[in-house]
């Protein structure tokens, strides 16, 4: 094949997933979310990016993003429940994340969004306090799945051109996985 027939088909691929992953996590923002809006700083929406590199014989296609897409898109199994991302390969409690990410990050959105809950009396709880009930929460229960980028990301490939996926024996699966695996910061 072309090479440069191949670069343009992948950078045409890369930017719809990079325009539709930002839609999905857009249009995700305006439903209603137990524990807050999925688009809140904007840090992952801003960090998706591909990047597309052409050789002769072969060629290399990357999506970047924050490290925590990768959670937001498949979702985590609770530690309790797995039923909001049942077919997750992550799940809170099993020992292999970062240990205290989940409650830093809640901490503050927490204190960003000025949320405070209030105790049977009606006293205002902390901030610390109100963030740790929700940590609990999704902790126990999971995060949902979005598959903000797995979609875009199959979407696409049955766009790209059959000679491509041909050339190249591309399976979408193994594709959107080593693209997803390999990528994250």
């Amino acid at each position: 094949m072309d090479k440069g027939l191949v670069n343009d088909e992948l950078n045409s691929f890369g930017k719809f997933i990079v325009q539709q992953a930002r839609t999905n996590l857009t249009k995700a923002n305006y439903k209603k979310h137990k524990h807050g809006p999925i688009k809140d700083t904007g840090s992952l929406y801003n960090s998706i990016k591909y990047n597309v590199k052409v050789s002769k014989n072969s060629f290399e296609f990357s999506i970047d993003m924050e490290a925590y897409g990768k959670f937001v898109d498949k979702g985590v199994k609770g530690k309790t429940s797995s039923s909001k991302a049942p077919t997750s390969p992550f799940k809170f409690g099993s020992g292999s994340g970062m240990s205290g990410g989940l409650t830093k990050a809640i901490d503050a959105w927490v204190k960003r969004k000025h949320i405070q809950f209030r105790d049977k009396g009606g006293k205002f709880l902390s901030y610390k306090s109100t963030a740790m009930i929700i940590t609990r929460s999704i902790y126990n229960t999971g995060l949902e799945t979005t598959n903000f980028i797995t979609r875009p990301i199959q979407l696409g490939f049955d766009k790209l051109s059959n000679d491509l996926t041909k050339a190249y024996g591309l399976v979408v699966d193994r594709f959107t996985n080593n693209i997803l695996k390999n990528k994250n910061k």
